[in-house]
């Protein structure tokens, strides 16, 4: 369970203080019913932490100094109640550090035909409050979100909820460091990166554990913890019937609950998000993680396989942002297509590592040999996806700059048996086609690796790329290769400078 309520979005209302006390007053009071309202709607999972109205700059100045300073604070929204000439915001949003968004609204759905007067115009004038705020942020060339619409609108409230999800996303990440266990695999060039860059831009740690001491870890875990383990294991999850009494195949199964002690024991002592492994570095454990880290990536964890460490805290990042929304995420692989016409279809998974959140029925613990990795077979969940609409989003290294690729699909139901492929299995339709998403990633630097998120949509990664200052390139049912093309080389005279 990932904890969204400790993260205080901070609700800064802007006017100045030319209208009068009662003004004010009234200002102020509107805001409290704005922010008492959005505070009590599941849309938005955050805590809102009403501030101060904003009306002189050393008061701006001084409540982005404290967001800043706030640990817990993991984003601000602005508003313009009324009109809060916009030079008063240039020191504080100069200082920011905090992911922002401006909610253009007001607080009068309608217009009071019989009554309007001057007054009436002067306290609610956030269509000119707002504009003169936008213009700040243009100036300035500021990342933001900006959601317009009447405050007790449920797409305005959902629209704030995405972006707070994703400002989530970013403290978390801040906040733990990503443990990797031996380094990337050897050879393959999308796995590596720039762990200082990444730091840098993320605000990631990006670190190496040795495998010895997972491995010692391992091997202090007693059989009585590992047995209580398979019996939640049990009740989580259907078994193979071979795997119910003392064997061989219990034994395998006894040996992945050792294993995911071992890996949680050591996640909890250094507050870390997410983990990678790698099948060429398994000194000391009898298996290669399967059935561990699929259960741990339940749990919330990110994973990225050989060594992975972009996508596993962006599969971290994921969970965060679709904690408690239905549908799961997890990491995956491109495997192999399905070209018959009409029908066309990729199909992802991996040796082991897919997330039952994911899953379409109830999983069922198997063991069956794998033929990489030297070790001995090891237990994992099979199951096929749930259908719906899903995204892809993989996160790449370009030298001097990170991309992250969205490409939106559709997840089907596998129609025939795989008897022979016991591995958790996902299908998919992408768009605009398999041909012209599989054109349009290979374009852009896609990678082999992966987060498949059922729970979120293309605006989660969009406000989390705009909060970290990334490129984000989206390939959704309107995409063309050729026209990507040209887009990319565009990108590359703005992207390209920022980086």
């Amino acid at each position: 369970m990932i904890d969204l309520k400790k993260y205080e979005f901070w609700f800064i209302v802007g006017s100045q203080d030319l209208y009068g006390e009662e003004t004010l007053k009234q200002v102020g009071a509107n805001a409290r019913v704005i922010s008492e309202a959005l505070a009590e709607d599941p849309l938005l999972p955050g805590t809102l932490v009403l501030k101060p109205v904003a009306i002189t700059p050393s008061v701006i100045w001084k409540l982005f100094a404290e967001a800043n300073a706030a640990a817990n604070c993991a984003g601000i929204i602005t508003w313009m109640h009324t009109f809060s000439p916009s030079k008063m915001w240039i020191q504080g949003l100069a200082v920011n550090r905090k992911p922002l968004l401006h909610l253009h609204t007001q607080f009068n759905r309608d217009i009071p035909w019989d009554s309007i007067d001057m007054d009436f115009m002067n306290l609610n004038q956030s269509a000119h409050g707002d504009r003169e705020h936008g213009y700040i942020h243009a100036r300035m060339r500021l990342p933001r979100k900006v959601v317009a619409g009447f405050w007790q609108d449920a797409e305005v409230r959902r629209r704030i909820g995405v972006w707070m999800r994703a400002a989530a996303a970013r403290s978390a990440g801040i906040e733990s460091p990503v443990m990797r266990f031996g380094d990337n695999m050897r050879e393959v060039a999308v796995t590596e990166g720039d762990k200082v860059e990444a730091q840098a831009v993320f605000g990631w740690q990006v670190n190496t554990w040795g495998i010895g001491e997972l491995a010692a870890r391992y091997g202090n875990v007693s059989g009585a913890d590992a047995e209580r383990l398979v019996q939640e294991y049990e009740g989580a999850y259907e078994f193979a019937p071979e795997l119910t009494a003392p064997g061989k195949g219990r034994n395998a199964v006894l040996e992945q609950a050792k294993i995911e002690i071992a890996l949680k024991a050591m996640l909890v002592s250094e507050g870390a998000g997410a983990f990678t492994t790698t099948f060429q570095d398994l000194y000391g454990l009898p298996q290669l993680p399967g059935l561990a880290v699929q259960r741990l990536m339940e749990q919330g964890y990110g994973f990225g396989a050989e060594g992975d460490w972009k996508q596993s805290m962006l599969l971290r990042s994921a969970k965060v942002m679709a904690e408690g929304l239905p549908g799961g995420v997890s990491f995956i692989e491109d495997y192999t297509y399905h070209f018959e016409p009409g029908k066309e279809a990729a199909l992802g998974a991996h040796m082991l590592e897919v997330c039952p959140s994911v899953a379409a029925g109830k999983p069922r613990v198997e063991v069956h040999p794998l033929g990489i990795g030297g070790k001995a077979d090891p237990a994992r969940l099979v199951f096929d996806a749930a259908p719906g609409e899903a995204v892809l989003a993989t996160l790449i290294d370009l030298g001097n700059r990170f991309r992250m690729i969205v490409n939106e699909i559709k997840t089907i139901t596998i129609e025939n048996a795989m008897p022979r492929l016991p591995v958790a299995r996902v299908l998919w339709r992408p768009y605009p086609s398999l041909q012209g998403a599989a054109e349009s990633w290979i374009l852009a630097g896609g990678t082999h690796h992966s987060v498949y998120a059922a729970a979120l949509t293309t605006e989660y990664f969009r406000d989390w790329a705009e909060m970290m200052g990334i490129e984000c390139v989206v390939i959704d049912k309107a995409a063309a290769p050729v026209r990507l093309r040209d887009e990319l080389r565009w990108g590359e005279a703005y992207w390209g400078h920022r980086g």
